[in-house]
């Protein structure tokens, strides 16, 4: 794959450099980095044999045409032109219960334009990101997280644990909400109105469509890093400037 004289990599670096010499910063420039050296290794990146979202084309049928494809699909995009289709909604059993959950099946382009967007948005969040954020982050796991609860509960006496869960979380995120909490750190607008897009996509099950006006799809490549995102203003923040300080002892939240 051919590249620039700066490689995408290279600017991402720079982003990420911006964002951790100034928390204040709003980025007005980021679409631009949605180019075929991007979504080329975006695609690559993707894993093969998935099921396919509601239009049925694989990444093998992609590949076959990919740079004309690539080609087509940045010029919509950066036209405007580019419209997400609706996540094909199927059920999988839930690790440890009767229950099942639902997962989002997005189409092949949308999981390619998500996974662009979502290498930028991670240049600068993970900047912001505290460090006892665990879940769905570059580099780190549950296995991290239990790691550093185990020390915690052996080195610093610690008295009380509390575990808990948000039920249906992925369902439930205030999507205005979450598009407030992007804008304190992106002003480009094409970024933030193609995250809203996706957001309001829709969901097709059993052939019938249904509006997305809450929750961001699951199964979609873009959900977790918006999940951490959403997670960071309303949680982590909440407990380090409002919860701990009013603590008689040392208090630690390790999501």
């Amino acid at each position: 794959m051919p590249r620039n004289e700066e490689s995408v990599a290279t600017k991402l670096q720079r982003i990420a450099e911006k964002a951790r010499s100034d928390p204040k910063c709003r980025f007005t420039s980021l679409f631009h980095l949605m180019n075929r050296e991007l979504l080329w290794e975006c695609f690559w990146q993707l894993k093969d044999a998935r099921a396919s979202g509601i239009d049925r084309v694989t990444k093998e049928q992609y590949a076959e045409h990919l740079m004309e494809n690539l080609d087509a699909l940045i010029g919509r995009l950066h036209r405007m032109a580019y419209v997400p289709q609706s996540v094909r909604r199927v059920y999988i059993p839930k690790q440890g219960s009767d229950k099942q959950r639902p997962l989002g099946i997005p189409v092949l382009e949308d999981k390619l334009v998500q996974a662009g967007l979502s290498k930028i948005l991670e240049a600068i969040y993970e900047e912001d990101f505290v460090e006892d954020s665990y879940g769905f982050r570059p580099g780190r796991s549950c296995h991290d997280a239990l790691r550093v609860l185990g020390r915690t509960i052996e080195r610093q006496g610690t008295q009380y644990v509390v575990e808990a869960d948000i039920k249906a979380f992925f369902d439930n995120v205030d999507q205005d909400q979450l598009m407030a909490f992007l804008a304190h750190r992106v002003a480009d607008k094409r970024v933030l109105r193609y995250i809203r897009r996706f957001l309001k996509a829709g969901i097709q099950e059993d052939g019938v469509y249904r509006a997305s006006d809450r929750g961001t799809p699951q199964g979609g490549v873009i959900s977790p890093l918006l999940a951490n995102l959403y997670l960071h203003y309303t949680l982590d923040l909440w407990f380090q400037r409002r919860f701990q300080p009013g603590c008689t002892g040392p208090a630690r939240l390790i999501r």
